[in-house]
C-alpha cells in the first residue's frame, strides 16, 4: 500500500496537520519539527498526492509558458529564468511550442490544458492584437513581446522602439552612415515594431532610410542572417553598418562577412538584439541590446501569480523591460 499522510505523522510523532504544513511549506514551523517530518517522509518515500491536494486547494501550482520556439536560444534563456522565478513562489512551469502557428496559438487563448494549469504566460507570434484583445480564454494570462493588446491581459515588453533606435545611434555615433537593417517586417510584429526606432534613428541625425538597406528575410535565425547579408554585399553601394533585430540573425550576419574577408567592425559594424549567450561568447563578441531577462520573468510571474490568486488591479498592466546596450568587439573593435 501507498504511504498514506498518517504514516508520516505516526513516524515523526506529529500530527498529519503538521505533516501537511511541512509539505506545504508553511513558515510557521520550528526547525526542529520540520527536519522530523522531512526525516519520516525520506525514509517512508511518501509522495503527496498532488491530485487531491490541487482539488482542495482550488489550484493546481502549474502554469503554462506559451513560446514560439523552445530551439532558439533567447527563448531558452527566457524559460529558464521564468522557471527559476516560478519555482522560487512554488509553482512548475509547463513549457508549449506553438511555432508561431495561427491554431496553435489559438489553442493558447482558447484556454490549453484544461485543468491541468491554473495560468499562461504567452509570447503571440501570428495571433493579430485584435484577436488576442477580444480572446475569451478562462486563464489568467500574461503577455510578452511586441503584441499589445487590449482587454484585460496584462503585458511585459521591452521597449523595442526605444532600444532599436539606440543600437542604431551606436551606429551613427561611431561614424557610421549607411546602415542595413535585417529582420524588417509589417503589421504589429516585432520587425515592424523595431523598423520603427531604426528609421527614427536615422531621420534625427538627417540619414536618409534607403529601402533596399531594409531586408525582411524568411525568418529570425542564423540562415536567414547570413542569406541577407549575401543580399546586401551584393548591392552597388554596401553597407558599412548593420543593425540585425536578434542576435541570430546576426551571428549569421557575421558568418557571411567571415566568408568574403570583410572584417568586423572594420569593414561593417554588427549590432544585434537579446544579448544571447552565443552572441557573448562569438569571435568577435557581438554589440547588442540586452533585456532584463530576469526582471522580465520575474515580473510576468508575479503579475501572472496576482491574477490567479484574485488579488491583481482590474485594470490591465504594461510593464517595460530594462534594457542596456552592450558595446562589444562587433563596433568597439
Amino acid at each position: 500500500m501507498a504511504t498514506r499522510l498518517s504514516d508520516v505523522a505516526a513516524r515523526a510523532g506529529v500530527s498529519v496537520k503538521t505533516v501537511s504544513n511541512v509539505i506545504n511549506d508553511y513558515p510557521h514551523i520550528t526547525a526542529h519539527t520540520r527536519a522530523k517530518v522531512e526525516a519520516a517522509i525520506a525514509a517512508l518515500d511518501y509522495k503527496p498526492n498532488v491530485s487531491a491536494r490541487s482539488l482542495r486547494k482550488g489550484r493546481s501550482d502549474f502554469i503554462a509558458l506559451a513560446i514560439p520556439e523552445m530551439a532558439s536560444p533567447y527563448f531558452a534563456e527566457l524559460g529558464a529564468a521564468i522557471s527559476r522565478a516560478a519555482k522560487r513562489r512554488g509553482i512548475t512551469v509547463l513549457i508549449d511550442q506553438t511555432e508561431g502557428e495561427a491554431a496553435a496559438e489559438k489553442l493558447v487563448l482558447d484556454g490549453m490544458r484544461g485543468q491541468l494549469i491554473d495560468g499562461i504566460i504567452f509570447s503571440p507570434i501570428t495571433t493579430a492584437p485584435a484577436k488576442i484583445g477580444t480572446a475569451g480564454t478562462a486563464k489568467p494570462l500574461v503577455l510578452l513581446g511586441e503584441r499589445p493588446a487590449g482587454g484585460t491581459f496584462d503585458h511585459v515588453a521591452v521597449d523595442s522602439v526605444q532600444a532599436s533606435y539606440d543600437a542604431t545611434t551606436h551606429l551613427i555615433s561611431i561614424g557610421r552612415r549607411r546602415i542595413a537593417a535585417i529582420g524588417v517586417g509589417g503589421g504589429a510584429g516585432t520587425g515592424a515594431v523595431r523598423r520603427k526606432g531604426y528609421r527614427k534613428a536615422l531621420k534625427a541625425a538627417g540619414l536618409p532610410h534607403d529601402p533596399a538597406l531594409e531586408l525582411a528575410g524568411t525568418g529570425y535565425h542564423r540562415d536567414d542572417g547570413a542569406a541577407s547579408m549575401r543580399e546586401l554585399l551584393a548591392l552597388p553601394g554596401r553597407p558599412d553598418a548593420v543593425f540585425c533585430f536578434n542576435d541570430l540573425l546576426a551571428l549569421g550576419a557575421l558568418r557571411t562577412l567571415a566568408d568574403v574577408g570583410l572584417s568586423v567592425p572594420g569593414d561593417v559594424a554588427v549590432v544585434g538584439f537579446d544579448d544571447i549567450e552565443d552572441g557573448r561568447y562569438h569571435s568577435p563578441s557581438l554589440t547588442t541590446i540586452s533585456p532584463d531577462k530576469e526582471w522580465l520573468a520575474r515580473n510576468a510571474v508575479d503579475l501572472l501569480l496576482e491574477r490567479i490568486s484574485g488579488n491583481g488591479e482590474a485594470a490591465r498592466r504594461d510593464l517595460t523591460v530594462p534594457y542596456t546596450l552592450e558595446i562589444r568587439e562587433t563596433t568597439a573593435g
